[in-house]
């Protein structure tokens, strides 16, 4: 009798501790033993400082080969980077044919990663082609088809890629990233999956996982109020879910404008006072008291002017600290600057 009741007295304390398991959750604020991703900024800004457009380099830091998170600037950026000492920790590839920023590009960033085909997020992939090696470009499809009318077609510039207008270079092999599935990124050990977003064109967010970490990488979006598609709140409810049981780690995500533009003058963009109430759709869909407490939030995208009295940076980043109910790490990134998530 009484062991039957010792070995009762078990089941019960292990049936607890495995509810406990189960039921538990990781968010932003749990305690993680050591960062999983590294970013590298090439290009922070939205606009016309041409040697400054949208990208980032992303690795896990399990390995020594990045994705490019978009490409406004590439070689202008990695120089940057190497200024900075923001390449110093990375073991690089032999090769004393190339400079160490024709090191990295060619060797280390395994695929080019585009959220949609406007100028500013592609230029720097199309002026460095001559010299870059073969790798994979992802984008969804309708991406993928305006890169190849736009650019790729023998005009605007020689078609590296193995789609499209010939002659056909077959430096680029061309990926259309299927809606809401994850893939392989061939060459790293990462995942991919795609969701689209609300802009004057298809623009995409992509959705990064290694091993139970996730990132996120938001291309222009206009907010969900304004654009009337559910777009963001379709990643906010994917995000929620894997949150159950992964570590969302970070997120890139642009805000363009000051508070004060009108929302029909946004052109598929965001705004300080914007971005929180998505993200605080996110919060509610993941649940409990401050799901996102320290969450490293990077800013992206903010327009760059030539006006002189004004600086966008200050002002925005002011207006997200003072809406910042969240506990979010908000964070304004350099061009060159290197960050752990």
């Amino acid at each position: 009798m009484r062991h039957m009741i010792q070995k009762a007295g078990c089941l019960l304390g292990f049936s607890l501790l495995f509810s406990a398991q189960t039921l538990s959750k990781p968010t932003a604020s749990d305690s993680l033993s050591a960062p999983a991703f590294e970013v590298v900024v090439l290009g922070d800004s939205g606009g016309i400082e041409d040697g400054n457009l949208s990208a980032f380099l992303l690795r896990s830091l399990t390995e020594t080969h990045y994705i490019a998170l978009d490409a406004g600037t590439l070689v202008n950026g990695i120089n940057e980077g190497l200024k900075q000492g923001a390449f110093s920790d990375l073991a690089l590839y032999d090769d004393a044919n190339w400079q160490p920023a024709g090191n990295i590009l060619r060797h280390h960033v395994k695929a080019y990663l585009l959220s949609h085909a406007h100028l500013d997020h592609v230029n720097g992939m199309l002026v460095a082609s001559p010299e870059d090696s073969a790798k994979n470009i992802y984008a969804l499809t309708s991406v993928n088809a305006m890169i190849g009318e736009t650019y790729f077609n023998g005009k605007a510039w020689a078609n590296f890629s193995d789609r499209g207008i010939p002659p056909l270079l077959n430096k680029y092999h061309i990926v259309d990233l299927p809606p809401e599935q994850a893939i392989d990124i061939e060459g790293t050990q990462l995942k991919v999956t795609a969701f689209s977003l609300s802009h004057p064109v298809e623009s995409s967010a992509f959705v990064i996982e290694h091993a139970n970490d996730l990132f996120v990488y938001f291309g222009d979006t206009g907010p969900d109020i304004v654009e009337k598609q559910g777009k963001l709140d379709a990643i906010w409810t994917y995000l929620a879910k894997q949150m159950t049981h992964k570590n969302l780690r970070g997120m890139i995500v642009e805000t363009s404008f000051e508070n004060e533009r009108p929302h029909n003058l946004l052109f598929g963009h965001l705004t300080p006072e914007l971005l929180m109430q998505e993200l605080h759709h996110l919060a509610q869909k993941v649940g409990g008291d401050k799901p996102l407490s320290d969450l490293k939030v990077l800013i992206s995208h903010i327009k760059y002017t030539m006006a002189s009295g004004t600086n966008p940076r200050t002002k925005i980043k002011q207006q997200l600290d003072d809406a910042n109910d969240l506990g979010l790490e908000i964070i304004i990134p350099q061009q060159g600057q290197k960050l752990l998530f």
